[in-house]
């Protein structure tokens, strides 16, 4: 495929960072966006939020993940910008997006597992779903901190109840609580759509809670520094 056109970077001008929901969900992709947005830095640095309206409904099986990767490469190629986030837990298509573009581009679970081991050695994961703990460990296995995760659990519920202000927190909660038990010095949550209960488990938990999208966001302002 050729590379997408590239961003003009002019010094002093404020950069774009694309931050791509790899499903059609609209409440995901507003949620999304309001966890990045305190990271704007005007004049600097704004982050723009996406989703893909022919992306799958939510990224829950592998099926899911793999058709997610050419919608993905289509939306890079076809918006410029300065830098690229990946708005999914289950880092999909990060290879192929790497073919289009010459700009950086962030995977929120690489992101935010980096957030976790900055915090603590061993950290543990609240997964969307079941089949989400094996994406998860090829990154892991890949960055070569697979030993560092004490254990994921999988909350299994769908996208719409997980975004759901208070419906899920019960089980996020004995979901974290039963991490750190296990030992982990921080919680990543496993998902984008968990954005909203951040501060919930951040309060309750006692150990860092690492949010992903903002966890993918300091790392693209670093990125284009």
């Amino acid at each position: 495929m050729p590379p997408c056109a590239a961003a003009v970077t002019i010094p002093g001008m404020e950069r774009r960072i694309l931050v791509v929901n790899p499903n059609q969900d609209a409440a995901c992709t507003a949620g999304i966006a309001a966890a990045v947005a305190p990271y704007a830095r005007p004049s600097h640095a704004r982050f723009d939020t996406i989703g893909l309206p022919d992306g799958p409904p939510m990224i829950a099986s592998w099926r899911d993940w793999y058709s997610a990767t050419l919608p993905l490469v289509s939306a890079v190629q076809r918006e410029a910008a300065d830098a690229y986030v990946v708005a999914c837990v289950s880092d999909p298509g990060i290879e192929a997006v790497k073919e289009v573009t010459d700009r950086p581009v962030i995977g929120c679970f690489r992101a935010a597992t980096l957030g976790a081991l900055a915090r603590a050695d061993r950290f543990g994961v609240i997964a969307f779903v079941e089949a989400s703990k094996e994406r998860q460990r090829r990154v892991l296995l890949s960055l070569g901190v697979d030993k560092q995760l004490v254990g994921s659990v999988a909350l299994n519920l769908t996208l719409t109840d997980l975004m759901d202000e208070e419906g899920p927190r019960a089980a996020l909660l004995a979901a974290g609580r039963q991490l750190v038990a296990a030992g982990a010095g921080a919680v990543v949550l496993g998902c984008t759509g968990m954005a909203g209960h951040h501060a919930f488990l951040q309060s309750a938990l006692g150990v860092p809670v690492i949010e992903p999208c903002a966890a993918a966001a300091a790392q693209a302002l670093l990125a284009i520094a």
